[in-house]
């Protein structure tokens, strides 16, 4: 009775939790988070220091006994009790400037496909431990379609590549429901990885993740660009130990990254060919929609064209797509309650 009463003076909330990002929505007020998700903690007193932007500005600059650490591993949750934390702070946010001392929102969650019923278990006990009165979990592919407005309730073809920070998913989905679908630990974080070991290899210069990531959105591309682009990287030379700062192109960047890019184009074909014939043909007229960070990856959206050969399309505002969709399902969860994830543990009863 508590809890409902609790309930009512809260926000409903959608959580895109994320390996890199946290983005969170508000039923009725749309995306109001959108943070990094790190945690920094002091290992001496066990006590957390910082959560989001403050504490990823901690990455990599840290002392010894205090470390700025990632509670998310491939869309998974790795450390429990860190991500619950996590989400406490991000649900009492929300909550601070509201007059809910006690927030108990309903919370929709989501999840990559394919999670094991640990994984999912996981997440749900987590949420309801930070604080909310019900939790349901939805793929990321079908939040993703959800949140572009694609119609995943029709009987057509919907097909969606969700390239994140850990995870990239790609599904084909029609009739509310996920028919082929692929979830490969290549994202990116992986392309962050390709630019750090190129940089080793090549120019024998050790990059931190940070700067890796900067090189990869500052000049990136899967697909080659008219205008030339060139960036110093900047780290420490292996040899003699000392700073050192190297000229790149992007030619030598793409070069990098078209490994980990032949795989995700690999495992969207194999999603082509699982899928049934009709709805491939849906998919050639709909075209292949792209969502998540990497999808902003230059001439991405060409190069899987080129080929596939289908039309493929980057949505608008490609970061925001999961939690759009986590958002627009809570605001009708009745309606569309047939895309949640079903679980033993997907409801907590009031």
């Amino acid at each position: 009775m508590l809890n409902k009463l609790f309930g009512y003076l809260s926000h409903d909330i959608g959580i895109d939790l994320g390996t890199a990002n946290t983005l969170v929505y508000v039923k009725g007020k749309g995306i109001v988070i959108n943070e990094p998700s790190v945690v920094a903690i002091n290992k001496k007193t066990g006590r957390i220091l910082a959560i989001g932007k403050e504490a990823k500005k901690m990455v990599g600059k840290t002392p010894a006994h205090i470390i700025a650490t990632r509670p998310l591993v491939d869309g998974v949750v790795s450390d429990f009790e860190v991500t619950e934390q996590m989400l406490r702070y991000f649900v009492e946010k929300v909550h601070k400037e509201s007059f809910a001392f006690f927030p108990r929102p309903r919370v929709v969650i989501g999840v990559p496909s394919g999670v094991t019923e640990v994984e999912k278990k996981a997440v749900i006990d987590a949420t309801i431990n930070a604080g909310a009165r019900e939790a349901y979990l939805i793929e990321e592919p079908m939040a993703a379609a959800i949140g572009v407005r694609l119609p995943v309730q029709e009987a057509a073809g919907n097909m969606i590549v969700d390239i994140g920070g850990g995870t990239t998913e790609v599904a084909v989905i029609s009739l509310g429901g996920i028919v082929a679908s692929r979830s490969l630990r290549n994202a990116g974080d992986e392309l962050n990885e390709n630019i750090v070991q190129f940089s080793r290899d090549e120019a024998n210069l050790l990059l931190g993740e940070k700067t890796a990531e900067n090189i990869k959105i500052s000049i990136g591309s899967a697909y080659p660009q008219d205008k030339k682009m060139e960036i110093i990287m900047r780290g420490r030379d292996l040899v003699t130990g000392l700073p050192k700062e190297v000229l790149v192109n992007d030619d030598q960047v793409r070069k990098a990254l078209s490994r980990s890019i032949k795989i995700l184009i690999d495992n969207i074909k194999a999603t082509i060919e699982e899928t049934p014939p009709e709805l491939v043909a849906d998919i050639m007229t709909r075209g292949i929609i792209l969502v998540g960070g990497g999808g902003m990856l230059r001439g991405l959206d060409k190069l899987i064209s080129e080929q596939t050969k289908m039309p493929v399309k980057v949505a608008d505002d490609p970061l925001t797509a999961v939690a759009r969709g986590a958002g627009i399902v809570l605001e009708d969860i009745d309606k569309l309650r047939e895309v949640l994830v079903s679980s033993e543990n997907e409801k907590v009863p009031q």
